[in-house]
């Protein structure tokens, strides 16, 4: 069976794998994809890496069309994804609805799982989110950052002990088993990023390439995005 290499921000990454099978199937390709912090997999895009497909912002992927990086009319919209916070999957769920339901969560934490302040979407917006409500020094000891998202969740799942607190994008928490979410950001601290998948010019099968592009986007896929966190635009 070919192999489509896919490059992807890591909000992506439960949608992908739910529609891999299914893609597959009906075009006889397997999916190999790399997953991560935005900034990095933009990186890997830029230095050349094996790449028929990428999911990346929307700002990037307008940003990186007039360097020929992106077959023109290729790219399509997958959806907004906020930033959420998650907890430990059987816990009660905790207010995080205002900015002092949010502070007062944080305060009470034990650790706090988030993917890396310099690369990842979330992860910058976050630090953002701690300096804003005075808290970035306070609770240094008790941050634990991770390369993306779904390694901080995945990390915060397998965690023992009480009061674990994570914020990543939405979908990296309703795809990960043993942690749950406890909703968006409150709406001071709103971060909503649009995804945006494309067909590389790199892409060596570039009409399977578009075939993916047009699953993971179009009405096919409409409620396995709605379901994993994408909003509509």
């Amino acid at each position: 069976m070919k192999t489509l290499h896919l490059i992807s921000g890591g909000a992506a990454q439960g949608l992908v794998r739910q529609l891999q099978e299914r893609f597959a199937a009906s075009q006889g390709v397997a999916i190999e994809g790399t997953f991560g912090a935005v900034g990095l997999m933009r990186d890997k895009v830029l230095a050349g890496d094996p790449c028929d497909v990428l999911i990346l912002t929307g700002e990037q992927i307008s940003d990186m069309a007039p360097r020929g990086q992106i077959v023109a009319r290729s790219a399509r919209a997958l959806g907004r994804v906020k930033t959420g916070v998650a907890v430990k999957a059987g816990v009660p769920l905790p207010a995080v609805d205002t900015p002092k339901a949010l502070e007062a969560l944080l305060q009470r934490a034990q650790g706090i799982y988030f993917p890396d302040p310099l690369k990842a979407t979330a992860g910058i917006h976050f630090m953002r989110v701690l300096r804003m409500l005075g808290l970035d020094e306070k609770l240094a000891d008790n941050l634990r950052p991770f390369p993306n998202g779904a390694t901080a969740m995945r990390e915060m799942a397998a965690a023992t002990g009480e009061g674990l607190v994570g914020c990543t994008q939405v979908t990296e928490i309703l795809y990960t088993p043993g942690v749950q979410l406890a909703g968006p950001l409150p709406a001071k601290f709103e971060l909503a990023t649009m995804y945006t998948a494309a067909v590389s010019t790199r892409s060596t099968q570039p009409e399977a390439a578009a075939a993916l592009v047009e699953l993971l986007a179009g009405d096919e896929a409409r409620a396995v995005r709605q379901a994993g966190g994408f909003e509509a635009e």
